[in-house]
């Protein structure tokens, strides 16, 4: 199979020939028809997660057929088109029994700590527990985005935000998954303020129906006027000191702040002023992935037409590109919304 792999980090991606995968007793082999090239997969080709192991094929966020099935798997056959959360989880240990997978103790990560979606093929082990069957309604590329971006966005709003009709919600950071969040906010039938230093961010997210700001040292007073005294629920989807201080200098008080973005190396440590965290009955809150029991009701809602994963990708690319989308990155973006690769079958 094709695959795109590096050898060291930080060193340019390169198509390779790979032996096709075989399913492990529980697990299934999916024939990858779409992925998303997210920000994560850039912080892992740059070294900066430790749990990967070189050489490494990158990527998280797939859709596509089941093309080999594990004599232990009693849920899922050859053809069935699935996707998968980017958290694998054993299904066994406490986290997984109350039905948070997204932090199960043992779990493991396609693109870090296994063989990742660059691929033409990925195994996804202990199939019954993390395999998601997909609705004809729902294509390829929309899903792809689901493992990661949008239903990071959808557990990060309605999970841990409690996100109600009628709220404010500022988003900060307009990439891949915060546009996800602003169109999960919306479908919530929450108020939305977006927050980006990027104009064609800040374009589309007004476009979804968002009020926009500028990041800048003006942004959180702005954001508190249009919110008439602060947003209920801020989101840091972007990860850095100054978005993480500023989203919660955003809220009102009583709020919830869900830091979804990651905060690495120097930005690791922001300095948030827990006087008010405390004065103001603040509420911090770390977002990761989405349970793969979360997938019923966020499925439901796409196929209705609430909510549309279609509108955070802001355009797809081939196989091919994968290398060239991966090193771009080291730039700044070159385009809103959520990037994903569209194999050909």
């Amino acid at each position: 199979m094709r695959a795109v792999q590096y050898e060291q980090f930080g060193t340019r991606p390169v198509i390779v020939d790979l032996p096709t995968p075989t399913p492990p007793s529980d697990g299934v082999v999916v024939r990858v028809a779409a992925t998303g090239v997210c920000r994560s997969d850039w912080h892992a080709w740059k070294g900066h997660d430790d749990s990967v192991r070189l050489p490494h094929v990158p990527g998280h966020e797939f859709a596509g057929v089941v093309d080999a099935v594990g004599p232990g798997v009693t849920r899922f056959t050859v053809g069935q088109r699935v996707t998968a959360p980017f958290v694998f989880a054993c299904g066994t240990c406490d986290q997984c029994r109350d039905g948070a997978t997204q932090v199960c103790t043992r779990q493991e990560q396609p693109g870090f700590t296994l063989p990742g979606s660059y691929a033409e093929a990925v195994v996804v082990p202990h199939a019954d527990v993390n395999l998601v069957a997909l609705p004809d309604e729902v294509g390829f590329a929309e899903a792809a985005g689901l493992g990661c971006r949008f239903g990071t966005a959808y557990h990060a709003l309605h999970t841990r935000g409690r996100v109600a009709a009628g709220e404010w919600v500022v988003v900060f950071g307009c990439g891949g998954v915060g546009i996800s969040t602003v169109i999960v906010a919306l479908g919530a039938g929450a108020r939305v303020v977006a927050v980006d230093v990027s104009a064609a961010a800040l374009e589309r997210a007004a476009g979804l129906g968002a009020a926009t700001v500028t990041m800048g040292d003006g942004a959180v007073r702005t954001v508190r006027e249009l919110t008439s005294g602060g947003a209920h629920v801020s989101v840091d989807a972007y990860g850095s000191r100054a978005t993480s201080v500023a989203a919660v200098a955003s809220l009102r008080p009583r709020g919830r702040h869900v830091q979804v973005g990651l905060l690495l190396d120097d930005e690791a440590i922001p300095a948030i002023p827990m006087g008010r965290v405390i004065g103001d009955e603040l509420e911090l809150l770390g977002s990761h992935g989405i349970a793969v029991g979360e997938y019923v009701a966020m499925l439901e809602e796409v196929v209705a037409g609430r909510l549309r994963p279609a509108e955070s990708i802001g355009r797809t690319v081939g196989f091919a590109d994968l290398p060239d989308e991966l090193v771009a990155m080291d730039g700044p973006p070159t385009s809103a919304g959520m990037t994903v690769a569209v194999f050909e079958r």
